[in-house]
């Protein structure tokens, strides 16, 4: 059920389309290139591999807002199926998430051609990638799940998050190094899951680098207890979902 629910929102998503399914490849490829544009011409940054640093962190941080962000809305959008057959209540948002990463799987296709285009080879620690998309995954289904509930009840959720996430892609080194930052600022985005989950996916990508066992094991526990504390709140309010829908 959960996959048949993230196929049927790719589907979904290009209906009626001409290119159809192929779409899938060609819209991050458009989308990556065109921010490669912007940011490049933006920004002349002193980082090594840049361009690559960009697209990489962009693609990370899509999949995380695109999956909180359908996720946010599953249950609703789901509603007419909820309140006609008993469902898990989890399924929605995990389809959510999965259809989340089915859209990362394509974007790192698309950035495997900007790999051919600047002549990179990946270094083995990239192979180590799984493990962080795998943490990212369960941080999503984290935050999605209490979400989802809330957004039942209290349809200002989406406009708050949209707002959220706004604020995320700034103060998350997609495009710069956190060392820029002011101090106090680091020491808050110290607690950032996305953040870590970023300088990791860049080591582990471009600079030949695995991430030391502190900053493994901290990103592991933040999002362990987020996905802990979102399990807790989404069960608590789950009973009354469909009074509400």
């Amino acid at each position: 059920m959960i996959y048949n629910f993230a196929i049927s929102d790719l589907k979904i998503r290009y209906r009626n389309s001409i290119l159809g399914f192929f779409w899938t490849f060609l819209e991050p490829l458009l989308i990556l290139a065109t921010l490669y544009i912007i940011f490049t011409n933006l920004f002349n940054s002193k980082i090594e591999h840049f361009p690559l640093y960009i697209l990489v962190g962009i693609i990370m941080w899509n999949m995380f807002a695109r999956g909180t962000q359908t996720g946010l809305g599953s249950i609703l959008t789901r509603s007419s199926i909820l309140t006609q057959i008993y469902l898990p209540r989890e399924i929605p948002s995990l389809s959510s998430a999965l259809t989340a990463l089915f859209m990362f799987c394509f974007e790192m296709m698309a950035f495997a051609v900007f790999l051919i285009a600047f002549q990179f080879i990946p270094p083995i620690t990239a192979l180590l990638l799984p493990f962080v998309v795998c943490l990212e995954f369960i941080l999503i289904v984290g935050i999605s799940l209490p979400l989802s509930v809330l957004n039942v009840r209290y349809r200002d959720i989406q406009f708050i998050w949209t707002v959220v996430l706004q604020l995320g892609f700034f103060l998350t080194p997609i495009f710069y190094k956190s060392d820029i930052l002011p101090s106090k600022i680091q020491d808050i985005l110290y607690f950032s899951p996305m953040v870590r989950i970023i300088d990791m996916t860049h080591d582990l990508v471009l600079y030949n680098t695995i991430p030391s066992s502190e900053s493994i094991l901290t990103c592991l526990a933040i999002v362990l207890a987020i996905f802990g504390t979102g399990y807790i709140v989404f069960k608590k309010l789950e009973p009354k979902i469909i009074e509400e829908l």
